[in-house]
């Protein structure tokens, strides 16, 4: 029963972080759940395996020894539970097929601060009648067209060639290696100043990266902005859909979990990393707005 449960433990799946509540202790939390849960567990009888042992013959005044066979138990089949199994080499694989991410920004017109966040140290207070959504939408057309020349430079392709071409057309060019945040695609989800709400697909991002896209559209704006939110909404093949809450931390749903998304994932590694693009760690499917699967994870 229990080599069966582990079994079942060899994968990829994406839990629903809170606001406000750290990634490590979301990682140490779903761990001392599933550990609970195989404990839980009745443990199997021991495997026996024959040993030779050497001793003295039984009833003989002379020192003669002999080899006696007998059963003991093998320890080497004991699990030993340390994440969840070959999902983290898969983990490896992903981050080779650079898979975008989505994320919801929003912001607010009219101020900066330190940190480019809400509540950082305020820094400079400015108006902002004269921004509408035209010129907001004009401005990220902007920055979606820069990113995607860095794209370009950064993935060391000639567009000239066919196979560049044929790779741009399907949205499959990516980065050979790592490199500063990308931006595939934003757009604007909501204008009501002084909020507004942004779309962002990139990768190789940081939390302060996308908070300091919103300051850099402030500037942009003949204004300033801060981060009031950024929420992850897609991590690779994942989504919010496909996420474990809170109440699913548990042995059986990160089970059925991982055998949900272990097609979804060996697929999408499989076209990612393609060996039929002569590039192991540039393909990456580019996803539209709105691609269906993966992960979650909210905060500012």
């Amino acid at each position: 029963m229990r080599s069966a449960s582990l079994s079942r433990l060899q994968g990829l799946f994406a839990v629903y972080k809170p606001p406000g509540l750290k990634w490590k202790h979301l990682r140490d939390t779903v761990e001392l759940q599933l550990l609970k849960g195989l404990n839980a567990r009745k443990p199997p009888a021991p495997e026996q395996r024959v040993r030779f042992l050497l001793g003295a013959v039984e009833g003989s005044e002379e020192k003669e020894l002999t080899l006696t066979a007998t059963s003991v138990p093998s320890l080497t089949n004991h699990p030993l539970v340390l994440g969840v199994g070959r999902g983290c080499r898969l983990l490896t694989d992903m981050y080779n097929a650079h898979l975008t991410k989505d994320y919801t920004v929003r912001g607010l017109l009219g101020k900066a601060t330190d940190d480019f966040c809400e509540d950082g140290r305020l820094v400079e207070k400015t108006t902002y009648d004269h921004v509408t959504r035209e010129k907001l939408d004009r401005i990220l057309a902007v920055i979606q067209g820069s990113h995607q020349k860095a794209l370009v430079m950064y993935s060391n392709l000639d567009l000239k060639t066919q196979e560049a071409y044929e790779m741009a057309v399907r949205g499959l060019i990516r980065p050979m290696t790592k490199s500063p945040m990308l931006i595939t695609g934003i757009r604007c989800l909501h204008f009501a100043p002084p909020e507004f709400l942004v779309e962002v697909q990139c990768m190789h991002e940081t939390q302060k990266e996308l908070r300091k896209l919103v300051h850099e559209i402030g500037l942009e704006l003949k204004t300033t902005a801060v981060c009031s939110q950024v929420r992850r909404t897609r991590d690779g093949i994942f989504t919010l859909d496909s996420a474990l809450l809170r109440t699913q931390w548990d042995l059986h749903s990160i089970q059925d979990a991982i055998q949900t998304a272990t097609p979804w994932v060996a697929a999408e590694l499989e076209k990612s990393l393609s060996p039929g693009l002569d590039t192991k760690q540039l393909p990456s499917p580019g996803w539209s707005w709105d691609s269906q699967v993966p992960s979650s994870g909210e905060g500012c």
